[in-house]
């Protein structure tokens, strides 16, 4: 080979090796960047959207399999005025469906060996889960605990759980960070346990392990989830937009000035976002919903569909084509 030719060649091969190695490295870079701009400081625990799609989920799991017991925190006083209407609406959408009081009766509610008051929340939640453990366990994969001024959207939930293994130990919902290293979940957003989490929690009780300590019923489990080694999961969705709500829907989508955190807002583990890009696409939950507004909340949700709107956000489409992408596809 002539001189100037073998110069050429070698210039040739050395750019298209340059070319490749520049190509590599961008995509990374935005990964980077966009796990910036979302807040996704994930030190610990997982996350819902960015685990691999259903096709390539270890649990094989589909947004239809996934069993879900709901059991729902309530009381003599607010059958009439709270608890039939989730009754009527949204819990009509789970796998079973638990009201969990002090009394029996035909509604039906479950008696637990408890008196009502806000004292007595956490003896509440350790009473049902122990009930549950005892005589639910193989009836469900996730347990949803909710007060009766909660409204879920079920479908949205399984969608999210479905991407998950329920025989390891994982704890989902709305994250706080105060008091707990690992932070906890919101008791009135509702949160899920794992069937595994639910067997460690009665454990832990069983063990001493897990003892009452306090009477704030959400933070008192979250910190025997953290003794019990059960993982947190990072519910936000691909864009950072929050899924579990403590509050309604007013508290969040209003756009607002720059201001410090207001006081509901002070708990959150992760950097709230404000205005319309507060609240997912697929929300799971609102809290402080009653009587008409989960009707209105259940009509919005399975009935209202704006003529000739394409629905553009696909997560499950975005993550397939991230994995592709980390693959070299």
């Amino acid at each position: 080979m002539r001189p100037k030719d073998l110069m050429f060649t070698i210039g040739l091969m050395t750019g298209f090796f340059t070319l490749h190695l520049l190509l590599n490295s961008i995509v990374p870079m935005e990964q980077v960047s966009v796990s910036v701009r979302n807040g996704n400081h994930r030190l610990n625990g997982h996350n819902a959207y960015t685990e691999p799609s259903k096709r390539n989920n270890s649990a094989g799991n589909s947004p239809t399999s996934a069993r879900i017991l709901c059991w729902i925190m309530t009381g003599p006083k607010n059958l009439e005025s709270r608890t039939k209407h989730v009754k009527a609406t949204w819990g009509k959408h789970c796998h079973k469906v638990l009201y969990m009081s002090s009394v029996k009766t035909d509604f039906p509610t479950v008696e637990l060996n408890v008196s009502e008051g806000r004292e007595n929340l956490y003896w509440k939640t350790i009473k049902a889960l122990q009930y549950i453990h005892q005589h639910h366990l193989d009836g469900a994969n996730w347990f949803l605990k909710a007060d009766d001024d909660t409204y879920v959207v079920v479908e949205n939930l399984k969608y999210i759980l479905s991407k998950f293994d329920p025989e390891k130990p994982l704890y989902m919902g709305r994250r706080f960070k105060p008091f707990i290293s690992q932070g906890y979940m919101s008791g009135g957003a509702g949160y899920v346990l794992s069937k595994e989490a639910l067997r460690r929690f009665v454990r832990g009780f069983h063990t001493g392990e897990c003892t009452h300590f306090s009477t704030i019923e959400d933070m008192a489990l979250g910190k025997c989830m953290e003794t019990m080694k059960v993982e947190p999961v990072d519910t936000r969705d691909m864009k950072g937009r929050q899924t579990f709500h403590p509050y309604p829907l007013d508290h969040y989508v209003i756009r607002q000035q720059r201001r410090p955190r207001p006081w509901n807002m002070i708990y959150d583990y992760y950097t709230p976002i404000e205005g319309p890009n507060c609240c997912s696409d697929l929300v799971v939950s609102f809290h402080y919903i009653y009587a008409v507004q989960q009707y209105v909340l259940e009509y919005l949700t399975y009935h209202l569909r704006p003529y000739g709107y394409i629905y553009r956000f696909r997560p499950d489409e975005s993550v397939e084509a991230d994995n592709k992408t980390n693959r070299g596809a």
